[in-house]
């Protein structure tokens, strides 16, 4: 009963569900007013309850509108909490289930109530992964689930779960100093390849802790080939699309998009642009991203040759060898090297003397509907462009055409044993891309090209210090892609001592007997085998990287104007349409040339204005527009990084970019 003093009062009851761990939910009534702010009501509510406890993690959650009331200043009216909210006070920090890309599952507490971006920053710090910026978190899309629960027995369980919640590090506390500092320490003794002392602080000094970090910078064993077949594999682009679905909103808490505790998402890297690898810095991330290569092979969700089957085979072979021979300790002794595997080289240019190639040339230009016929030409490249002549006598005079390839893409069509040696260009034009394809006669001749193009797609010259290093990366690469001459005898195919089915995808084991398979690698890790386990992992990485269709993550889309559905293909540098029926693409469009884009909310509709009065839009169909939005929005923050910046990069910035909150 009311009673009359309390009558036409302006206080109500607020019912809140207190969540307690190892007990029951139970609910509390409280007496409250509008204009209490909810700091107050929290105060209000411990009172009532009268346990003695750390209260400081528990915060108020909004069911109805899924949302947390974390302005502890602001007041219910200012909210908009009335009588019929149903609140709920629970711990912000909850465990998580993580799959990382090495498919090991890592058990930890992760704040439920932070946006994604600053979540997956805090995970990456305690799990020694340099550049969070780089990665996400994904769960796995509905139709994905549906396919795998009407075939519960072919779906293998890969359950190898860490658990890091035991940590003596505070996950997403400010006092957290990261497993790897400003100064850049190194987090490994190069020469013994074990924690160093601020790394065994981090993780503790016990043989367990020990053994969580080995676990984490060490290669995952190589699964049957029986698990691998039973595994998850996208078919067609369309299926590819939509994995894509299942990303999460970075400026979103995991509450707010409907993950519960304890529930399992996908640690991956999303955005293609590695930066910074460093061997001596990055065993984690580096063997992290060799595994998330390594799946995407096996699993086909990147097409490549059956040449670069094998040798991708190999380099799997030769890294489980080191792993296993070396004891898990997945560390190098060689100088520091970069992404490419190769020593890092300055960037400082002789502006005297640029110097230039000029040799005789195959070229082909790209139309649709007609055989490929290369006609042969005179080619100087100078500085950042290439021109061509009728002949070399022409060379004095006015070129045929220039080519400027500063901001181009640049494609390897390389066929080693079939001695091809291919250099696509796709130079960008207002209204998409001209496609321009070299040959040439040989791989040194390539090498050198291929190495001059690369750079000035950067806007470098042959007179940076990056140039050489650049043609004995893509000298050892052919080398690697080379088949040996000398024959594999019979006791050499029988000495491999794992099964060859691990090293390839499903298709590929059915296609060769083991022995041939066997044959193949064993052929192939000749080329590779003086590497080191960490040149190894690097290697694999750039000849991942150096695939036509790496990076490109695809959406299915209905462009404004059209009658029927396309893919929409996003990359670190552009966006491409391509036909869903044929997988050809169709335009492509440079984000060096985009002027603005925008979302319009209420019809989910992107709209993207490019130069020269070039406009596009559409509406996303496997995906919320706003894993588009965030796509587009993230690859222009990660393209403002450089080396002297922070580890922790601007949030705010990357919020802006990316749209933040509707």
């Amino acid at each position: 009963m009311i009673s009359s003093n309390e009558y036409g009062s302006s206080s109500w009851e607020l019912i809140v569900t207190v969540d307690q761990p190892y007990e029951e939910p139970e609910q509390s009534t409280l007496q409250v007013s509008g204009d209490l702010h909810i700091g107050g009501v929290m105060l209000k509510l411990v009172e009532q309850i009268s346990v003695s406890q750390d209260w400081s993690d528990y915060a108020l959650w909004w069911e109805q509108k899924q949302c947390w009331l974390l302005k502890t200043h602001w007041s219910l009216d200012k909210y908009g909490v009335q009588a019929d909210a149903k609140l709920l006070f629970t711990v912000q920090h909850k465990m998580l289930r993580l799959r990382l890309p090495s498919m090991k599952t890592v058990r930890l507490s992760v704040s439920f109530s932070s946006v994604i971006f600053k979540v997956v920053g805090d995970i990456c710090r305690t799990l020694g992964i340099r550049r969070p910026e780089e990665l996400s978190v994904l769960k796995l899309p509905e139709d994905v689930k549906k396919k795998k629960r009407k075939d519960k027995d072919k779906e293998p369980v890969i359950e190898d779960i860490l658990n890091l919640h035991n940590s003596p590090v505070s996950l997403g506390s400010p006092a957290s100093p990261g497993l790897y500092s400003k100064t850049m320490t190194p987090i490994y003794d190069p020469m013994s390849g074990t924690p160093v002392s601020s790394t065994i602080t981090w993780f503790g000094d016990s043989p367990l802790a020990k053994q969580n970090w080995n676990s984490l910078a060490s290669s995952h064993p190589n699964c049957t080939p029986e698990t691998l077949a039973k595994m998850y594999q996208p078919r067609t682009l369309v299926d590819k699309a939509k994995l894509n679905a299942g990303w999460l909103d970075s400026s979103r808490s995991l509450m707010e998009q409907g993950i519960q505790e304890d529930d399992q998402l996908m640690l991956r890297f999303k955005y293609y642009t590695f930066f910074d690898l460093n061997a001596k810095y990055d065993a984690v991330r580096i063997s992290q991203l060799y595994e998330q290569a390594r799946w995407a092979i096996l699993l086909e969700e990147i097409d490549c040759t059956e040449e670069e089957t094998f040798i991708f085979a190999a380099l799997q072979y030769h890294v489980s060898k080191l792993t296993l021979s070396s004891g898990s300790q997945d560390f190098t002794t060689e100088t520091e090297t970069d992404g490419k595997g190769g020593k890092t080289e300055g960037t400082l240019e002789d502006i005297t003397d640029i110097p230039m190639l000029a040799d005789n040339l195959k070229l082909f230009r790209s139309k649709k509907l007609t055989l490929k016929a290369f006609k042969e030409y005179w080619f100087v490249f100078k500085d950042t462009s290439i021109s061509y002549f009728k002949n070399k006598e022409a060379g004095y005079g006015e070129p045929i055409e220039k080519l400027n390839l500063r901001g181009c893409e640049i494609v390897p069509d390389v066929n080693v044993s079939g001695k091809k040696y291919g250099i696509k260009l796709l130079i960008p034009v207002a209204d998409g891309m001209n496609e321009v394809h070299l040959r040439c006669e040989n791989e040194n001749q390539y090498a050198r090209w291929m190495a001059a193009c690369i750079l000035a797609s950067k806007g470098k010259t042959m007179a940076d210090s990056s140039y050489h290093p650049e043609v004995q990366n893509i000298m050892s690469f052919l080398k690697m892609k080379s088949r040996t001459t000398a024959p594999q005898d019979v006791s050499d195919v029988e000495s491999m001592d794992m099964k060859p089915e691990c090293f390839v995808s499903p298709r590929y084991a059915k296609k060769y007997k083991s022995k041939q398979l066997s044959a193949r690698i064993l052929e192939a890790h000749q080329n590779i085998a003086h590497m080191s386990l960490m040149e190894a992992k690097l290697r694999f990485i750039q000849a991942w990287q150096s695939l036509p269709e790496f990076g490109l993550s695809y959406y299915i889309v209905r462009f404004k104007g059209s009658k029927k559905d396309d893919l929409l293909g996003i990359s670190h540098n552009r966006l491409i349409r391509i036909d869903m029926a044929t997988g050809d693409p169709i335009t492509t469009w440079r984000f060096s040339n985009m002027k603005q884009w925008n979302v319009n909310w209420e019809i989910r509709q992107v709209a993207i204005e490019f130069d020269q009065n070039v406009s596009i839009a559409f509406t996303c169909l496997s995906a919320d527009c706003k894993v588009i939005h965030e796509y587009i929005g993230g690859y222009i923050f990660l393209s403002t990084r450089s080396k002297d910046q922070n580890e922790t990069l601007d949030e705010d910035l990357f919020h802006k970019l990316t749209g933040g909150r509707e």
